[in-house]
């Protein structure tokens, strides 16, 4: 009984210190963002007047600075006592990821830590779209909904759906709008091969792209 009760203890302890070094691993995969600039920017009616599609980016790379407030703006949190974010979702189920793919690789927003999370080392920008320009831009934004977060009495798969492109719709719009008030250049893209991108982004079977939304500056401003 008392080597058993060892062998037990044993096995605890183990785990135990696998799953600090899991934790301790993940940790220092996230690369924390500077802190947004929530203060900076055009009034809202300049913004929206100044909204608009652009297909001709730079290749001019976007600061540490510009991409936290980037996806602050996108869906960061704004009230932190309420876990609340800059854009809505249905039943506040929170169910779009946004992932960053860049020339250095691919990246997830952990939006508690306002950090990215690196998921692959290799560049899959020309897959984020059918355009040429989605491997141009130096970033584009991949918008992914996770069914498995849309656990709600009313989420039948029809709703799932609905909400679930509603949903992204907003986080897109809130991209457009921080891009018109620094000056920076975006278009939101459907037209995508998604089976080959959920493919290369090495996603689960419950999660879908819905949206893409390449940034950067605009190429005749080099």
């Amino acid at each position: 009984m008392k080597k058993m009760k060892k062998s037990v203890m044993l096995v605890g302890v183990l785990l135990l210190s696998f799953s600090l070094v899991a934790q301790s691993f993940a940790a220092e995969k996230l690369i924390v963002l500077p802190k947004p600039e929530i203060t900076k920017g055009k009034p809202l009616m300049q913004a929206l007047s100044l909204r608009q599609s652009v297909r001709d980016f730079s290749d001019t790379e976007i600061s540490g600075q510009e991409l936290s407030n980037l996806l602050w703006a996108a869906n960061g949190v704004n009230r932190a006592d309420q876990n609340g974010r800059t854009a809505p979702s249905a039943c506040n189920l929170q169910e779009v990821d946004i992932y960053v793919a860049r020339a250095d690789g691919l990246f997830l927003y952990v939006y508690k830590e306002h950090a990215l999370q690196k998921m692959l080392d290799k560049d899959i920008r020309k897959y984020a779209g059918m355009q040429r320009f989605t491997k141009e831009a130096p970033i584009d934004l991949i918008y992914v909904v996770d069914y498995a977060k849309m656990k709600h009495p009313i989420m039948n798969a029809k709703a799932k759906e609905f909400y679930a492109a509603t949903d992204t719709g907003f986080v897109s719009q809130n991209v457009y709008l921080y891009c018109a008030s620094e000056g920076l250049a975006t278009v939101v893209l459907g037209w995508i091969n998604k089976d080959k991108l959920h493919k290369k982004m090495e996603l689960n079977e419950n999660q879908v792209v819905i949206l893409s939304q390449p940034v950067g500056y605009p190429k005749d401003e080099e």
